[in-house]
């Protein structure tokens, strides 16, 4: 997020909720509202920064849609009938009902960060023509410059882009809603096809691309490290592509950010991820957090703590959620990665893993100082081999990222597709481990590998821990049979929440199959 500003994201994020009935003083000079709010180049950067500020709300139950239902992740209290975690275990075992409130919070704070997206854009004349797939910028009164207008408008785009990227990974078809309507406009939006959200995606990224600075990172100034960039729209608009199995597009793309950013991989794994070294020249862009009592820090230090670990990890205990699989564990043994990621607490039987990689010291619970990778250097150089196939080049970026953490060269051992493909999966695997990308990855790989799908990977994590786990502490115990028959193509995706079909008597909202 653009610098670590807070008290102008306080005042903004309740634009649009105030409102006064009396026809004589519509818009009073104490409520700050939409209508009257964006007239200079102060107050639309505010606006921008709460945009940012909002995206961590869908980010703080993203996990569970991705990292639960992979293999890295599994439902550590799993004897409680409490219904928060049953919904965890029904993620983590592809049984999600339509009425999951985990999937419906989701759903309705990425649509808010789009509306807040959709308000800027609105502000600075910005337009997306569905038919011809374009951006338009109409006349504004704003005095600002052509130049900040754009960057502006890149940012807001970039976030747009992103929040309905996951989106449609999650859902499939959802709502397109592209500029401000009302409650009642807003129920006759039905959900648009794959193909028209990717469209728009691509249209929202590829303007930001240009339209946002593309200075290589030793020239950001200070106070533009953290904003979206030319080269974050370009990398992320490589992925979009790469998850569409456009790979010429993609590799075009990846190669522009590596030759021209200026980014590149951090010395050490964990230097990625210090507090004391944000913004890092591998991170092309993350979500932020302040600690510091101000309401700005991130709650995944104790979130992803030890249950019931007092202070001895971190102050406030943990909620012990996200917890990593013995099978993720294993496959970092002698990797340097796995003390940044995860750790283990208590002694024998009685020892329970738990992430690692956001936990900070803290003074108040939920504050911690760790921001999330959204993008990172060590994502491009993988994308690129996954987009190139097996080839000597590709194997080589793969091996900058292996030999980072303290592995030996993996060159002589990659001799075949299906070796080159399974290299490339466990090193994503590792690398991104807790950051929400294993889910999305293994779907990807349906379409852009020939030997590995998210079924099969399912399917055979569920065999290997199901003793171990799933056969013997889940209650009521299912049988691997039965796991293993929810991991079906119709439940890649997540079900459309119910409410969002029930509450709508203008249009039927068609549900995913399988639910």
């Amino acid at each position: 997020m653009k610098m670590k500003k807070l008290i102008i994201i306080l005042v903004v994020a309740g634009l649009g909720f105030s409102s006064c009935k009396k026809a004589i003083d519509l818009y009073p000079e104490s409520n700050l509202n939409t209508a009257t709010y964006y007239t200079n180049y102060a107050e639309v950067n505010a606006g921008l920064l709460a945009v940012y500020n909002s995206m961590r709300n869908p980010l703080y139950r993203q996990w569970q849609l991705t990292e639960l239902r992979s293999d890295n992740s599994w439902m550590g209290v799993t004897g409680s009938t409490n219904s928060f975690n049953r919904d965890l275990s029904d993620l983590d075992m592809f049984m999600p009902a339509p009425g999951h409130d985990g999937i419906y919070n989701y759903w309705q704070d990425s649509y808010n960060v789009i509306r807040n997206a959709n308000t800027i854009l609105q502000k600075l004349g910005v337009s997306y023509d569905p038919t011809a797939g374009t951006i338009t910028l109409a006349d504004i009164n704003i005095p600002i410059s052509e130049t900040d207008r754009k960057q502006f408008a890149g940012e807001a785009m970039f976030i747009r882009a992103q929040q309905y990227f996951s989106l449609v990974r999650l859902f499939g078809g959802v709502m397109l809603i592209h500029k401000l309507v009302t409650p009642v406009e807003a129920k006759s939006i039905n959900r648009s096809t794959v193909a028209e959200i990717y469209k728009f995606i691509e249209t929202d990224l590829k303007t930001a691309a240009t339209y946002t600075s593309n200075k290589p990172y030793s020239q950001i100034l200070p106070v533009m490290k953290g904003s979206a960039n030319s080269w974050a729209a370009k990398a992320l608009l490589a992925k979009v592509y790469l998850t569409q199995n456009k790979k010429a597009e993609a590799i075009t793309l990846l190669q522009d950010v590596i030759a021209n950013s200026g980014y590149g991989l951090q010395p050490t794994y964990a230097s990625v991820f210090a507090t004391s070294n944000e913004l890092n020249s591998e991170i092309l862009f993350a979500v932020r957090y302040k600690s510091g009592g101000i309401g700005q820090g991130s709650t995944f230090g104790n979130d992803f703590g030890p249950l019931n670990s007092g202070s001895a990890i971190i102050n406030g205990s943990g909620l012990g959620w996200n917890t990593p699989t013995t099978e993720l564990d294993t496959a970092l043994n002698g990797d340097s990665r796995k003390a940044t990621i995860l750790a283990s607490y208590g002694v024998g039987t009685a020892a329970n893993l738990y992430v690692k990689k956001y936990l900070t010291p803290v003074s108040v619970t939920g504050d911690g100082e760790s921001d999330w990778p959204v993008i990172r250097y060590a994502d491009v150089l993988l994308l690129l081999a996954e987009a190139q196939g097996f080839t000597p080049a590709s194997v080589a970026l793969i091996n900058q990222v292996h030999i980072r953490a303290g592995l030996p060269s993996l060159i002589p051992s990659i001799t075949t597709v299906a070796e080159f493909e399974k290299a490339l999966s466990n090193e994503r695997r590792v690398e991104f481990a807790f950051e929400n990308q294993r889910w999305f990855d293994l779907v990807r790989y349906n379409t852009t590998l020939t030997t590995i799908t998210a079924q099969q990977v399912m399917k055979d994590h569920f065999a290997k821990m199901y003793t171990v786990h799933y056969g013997t502490y889940v209650v009521p115990t299912p049988t691997l049979a039965f796991i293993q028959a929810n991991v079906t193509a119709d439940h890649l995706l997540l079900p459309i929440p119910q409410y969002e079909i029930d509450i709508n008597t203008q249009i039927v909202i068609p549900q995913n199959p399988g639910y």
